[in-house]
């Protein structure tokens, strides 16, 4: 499937892909959408509905890196050590990273070797990148997770439902459920009646949130006690 780097409408980059007419991150703004939608409406609100030291985050779609790297640096501005688990079953290209324009928009160059680092690390195996953050890229189908009781916090950020409608259904969800500790938070860009139908029906509690630039709404759903969905 080709495959184009292009400019959002915040100045940052991101990856089209032209037959599915999708982008990795949104047209109105790759970095904007990253930090609204899994940052300050995931990572933040959990620790501060839950402080702690150590985070377990497991991101569904590593693809760019961008919301990797964006943790990286705010798990250092907060003191907090990140295991990070990034699952992407087709990975970018080293070419592809190198026009990336993370790095300037972030104003992060004394982070540009790391970047390039999270991208060349072996794949399966957890990477010591920073004091604050260690990384685990999983080349696997969405499908095949079966982690349980392991993250406090997921980003859901994989294609549309649109393009890709399994990766939304209540199969997945469920995965997801079990893979989040109790109290554990799901977010993610989408806001549709049925993706929030799925998540609810396999024991999310879920709230509609304001969307990043672009999008009215998303959601974000919580995992309250231990159920047998």
């Amino acid at each position: 499937m080709e495959r184009k780097i292009i400019k959002t409408s915040d100045g940052s980059s991101t990856i089209y892909l032209k037959e599915w007419d999708e982008h990795y991150h949104s047209k109105h703004g790759a970095v904007q959408e990253a930090y609204h939608v899994f940052i300050n409406s995931g990572f933040y609100p959990f620790l501060k509905d839950n402080p702690a030291k150590e985070l377990s985050i497991l991101e569904i779609g590593f693809g760019t890196g961008l919301n990797a790297f964006i943790t990286l640096i705010e798990a250092e501005k907060a003191s907090v050590k990140v295991d990070y688990e990034g699952v992407e079953a087709y990975p970018v290209s080293e070419e592809e990273v190198k026009l990336l324009n993370y790095i300037e928009q972030l104003q992060a160059e004394d982070k540009s070797d790391l970047f390039t680092e999270m991208h060349q690390m072996s794949w399966g195996e957890f990477h010591s990148v920073t004091d604050y953050f260690q990384l685990k890229k999983r080349k696997e189908f969405f499908a095949d997770i079966d982690d349980s009781d392991q993250f406090n916090l997921i980003y859901f950020d994989a294609f549309g439902a649109r393009v890709q409608p399994e990766l939304w259904e209540e199969s997945i969800f469920r995965k997801m459920y079990t893979a989040l500790k109790e109290n554990g938070i799901l977010v993610t860009y989408a806001a549709k009646g049925s993706v929030r139908r799925a998540m609810q029906k396999v024991g999310f509690e879920v709230e509609k949130l304001p969307g990043p630039p672009g999008k009215r709404e998303m959601l974000r759903a919580v995992k309250k006690q231990l159920k047998n969905p």
